[in-house]
């Protein structure tokens, strides 16, 4: 599966525009559904930390354990490309509007008692480091 920062850079390149859903519940502004955003380098050290340590077993959530909005995400990949932001919010596809979900932050509860004690990468810094990259 393509991340959805590469996808959004590729649409952003070729149309100038990125698409996000518009919301449908009040408490949700369009671009205001929130997402736990994970840094692939930190992916990466939480993935290897369950290679060496193979008594750590079961189903862990990974992630920032901080939800940020779509319309943020979609701002720092805009700036990281120099562009100014032009966001197009699209009708959510029928089957999907009643399953999707407005909210996801990972619980890092679990995962921190096993014993994971690595830094997850800030927003700002992995906005920052989207800017350099590009």
């Amino acid at each position: 599966m393509r991340s959805v920062v590469l996808k959004a850079f590729e649409q952003i390149q070729k149309t100038g525009k990125m698409k996000l859903f518009k919301s449908y519940k009040r408490e949700y502004a369009d671009g205001e559904q929130k997402r736990d955003f994970l840094y692939v380098k930190d992916a990466m050290d939480m993935t290897l930390f369950f290679l060496d340590n193979p008594d750590a077993c079961g189903i862990f959530n990974i992630g920032s354990g901080a939800a940020s909005t779509w319309n943020c995400l979609a701002n720092a990949i805009f700036k990281a490309m120099g562009r100014k932001p032009d966001i197009e919010y699209i009708d959510m596809p029928k089957d999907l509007k009643e399953k999707y979900q407005y909210f996801t932050q990972a619980n890092l509860a679990k995962l921190r008692k096993a014993g994971y004690k690595g830094k997850i990468t800030p927003w700002k810094m992995r906005s920052a480091i989207m800017c350099k990259i590009t």
